[in-house]
């Protein structure tokens, strides 16, 4: 199984209590430290606003910090999970994202999604459309990309998206372009586009049952064009708060919802639900470590850590480090 984890953000009230000053500085420290671990990546989400409620708290920009982890780390891999396609013209984002695998010399992964949180869209002025439209609009996206990362140009007349000989150059470093994430679990339309051009997919929160099933999914829409599904690794988040004992555990998981609770309000309380003991990824070294096989086992072979504390305390990860990852890679 190989491995990446989140860079916090303040996305999800995770730089909260650091001043704003100091909070790239944490960033920075937090990539740098997970270039010289055993992180094969790491990742940040692409939002605006925090979540699951939108705040006057910090949301750093997602290629602004790919472009600054790529001059800053020297071996890890980048990602996003994930760039939501609506955000940004696709020949614009192919663009910015083939300079950024120039500047962390081929070391870029491109998450894509349809996008989902409507407050930041209306508030942004994209406007929110239906999912069929949002869905339809990646499609297309990607497509550009491949090309404009494939060939140095993009062509399409399409419904949401016209480009005419946009120019990609220089093309990305990485031969045959910047690997594809195509995140997200919808049946009908995002894993039929996964079928057709991911390298990578991504969905699921590590609930073992929900990923066997859209993995099956997704295998039947690679044997409707006659696609290897062999051929796309499969990737999963997971929420971690780990710890040696059950108690170690609760207590690392009372702090996280004393943090979270004064932001969130009452009609969100339920969102630190997220983080409760017994989720795939909260518990003892050992009930991580036998949760984490049995996914590897029904064919994640990528899991992104996401650690709530790690700007404040990396000890979590740390024990992850050395108990989970030797015994899972």
């Amino acid at each position: 199984m190989r491995f990446g984890t989140f860079i916090p953000q303040g996305w999800r009230f995770d730089l909260v209590g650091i001043d704003p000053s100091d909070q790239w500085q944490t960033m920075r420290a937090l990539a740098q430290r997970a270039d010289e671990g055993p992180w094969e990546s790491i990742w940040v989400y692409d939002h605006f606003h925090t979540t699951p409620v939108a705040s006057d708290e910090a949301t750093h920009e997602a290629w602004s910090l790919m472009s600054a982890f790529a001059a800053s780390t020297s071996r890890v891999r980048l990602g996003q999970m994930c760039t939501c396609m609506g955000y940004r013209n696709p020949a614009y984002l192919a663009k910015v994202a083939a300079t950024v695998d120039h500047v962390s010399a081929g070391r870029v992964e491109m998450g894509i999604g349809g996008g989902w949180y409507e407050h930041e869209w209306r508030a942004y002025g994209y406007g929110f459309p239906a999912i069929g439209d949002r869905l339809r609009a990646l499609r297309e996206g990607v497509d550009i990309m491949r090309q404009a990362w494939t060939t140095g140009s993009a062509s399409l007349d399409g419904r949401y998206y016209q480009v005419d000989g946009a120019i990609v150059r220089p093309m990305p470093v990485q031969e045959g372009g910047i690997p594809l994430w195509i995140s997200g679990g919808g049946e009908k339309v995002t894993l039929k586009i996964a079928a057709q051009y991911a390298q990578y997919t991504n969905f699921g929160s590590g609930e073992l049952e929900t990923f066997r099933h859209k993995d099956e999914v997704l295998r039947g829409h690679c044997e409707a064009i006659g696609r290897d599904h062999a051929e796309i690794t499969r990737s999963t988040n997971l929420n971690v708060v780990i710890g040696e004992t059950e108690r170690e555990v609760a207590d690392r998981v009372a702090a996280v919802a004393d943090r979270l609770a004064p932001h969130l309000g009452v009609e969100h309380a339920d969102y630190v639900q997220n983080f409760a003991q017994g989720a795939p990824g909260v518990g003892t070294v050992e009930q991580v470590t036998e949760r984490l096989a049995a996914l590897r086992d029904a064919g994640v072979h990528y899991a992104i850590g996401y650690f709530p504390e790690l700007a404040y305390d990396t000890s979590g990860v740390e024990l992850f480090e050395r108990q989970v990852i030797p015994a899972l890679s």
